[in-house]
């Protein structure tokens, strides 16, 4: 009788411990946007550039390395939010020679990575009203706790890519 009463004890005590399982979460918070993980300095660890007809067609060498020539280890970037993390101004800084306009506006393709839409891309605009747009890049590497990023300017035209600037950056604290 005394192992039955046990039995049902520790069922008892089973069926208790499962049910006071209320795992709190904590308060619900917004996701982390692209525009949190881009905001900020950065500066550069590596610029290539890549000859896109010589590498379809496997001519070699297809890609330099310009991180040392022209002062473009001195290039840093820095893409500014507001108070709600959305975007402002960028600034160019570095005795270098521009790839694209040195100072505006920009903005993302897309708050959030997406998984079957490609490289979000970063709009630059010369006016805060961001209506003329100057220049478009690829964000081929999007920040995560390394702290580094690629960008990728691409040069093309009818539609055809014939040069790639990659831009490979470090965050500055």
């Amino acid at each position: 009788m005394r192992s039955k009463s046990y039995y049902w004890l520790a069922l008892f005590m089973c069926f208790f411990a499962i049910s006071c399982d209320n795992t709190e979460d904590g308060s619900y918070v917004d996701p982390i946007t692209i525009y949190e993980k881009v905001n900020g300095n950065w500066g550069l660890t590596n610029l290539k550039m890549v000859d896109e007809f010589a590498k379809t067609n496997k001519i070699e060498p297809n890609e330099e390395n310009l991180s040392t020539f022209f002062n473009y280890e001195d290039f840093k970037i820095n893409f500014s939010v507001d108070e709600k993390n959305r975007p402002t101004s960028y600034e160019v800084t570095g005795n270098v020679p521009p790839l694209f306009a040195p100072k505006g506006y920009w903005e993302l393709s897309s708050d959030f990575q997406q998984t079957n839409a490609g490289a979000v891309k970063i709009y630059l605009y010369s006016d805060a009203q961001k209506t003329q747009k100057t220049d478009e890049l690829r964000l081929s590497s999007v920040p995560g706790k390394s702290g580094e990023m690629e960008i990728q300017l691409v040069r093309s035209s009818e539609g055809t890519a014939f040069l790639t600037y990659v831009f490979k950056l470090n965050a500055i604290n």
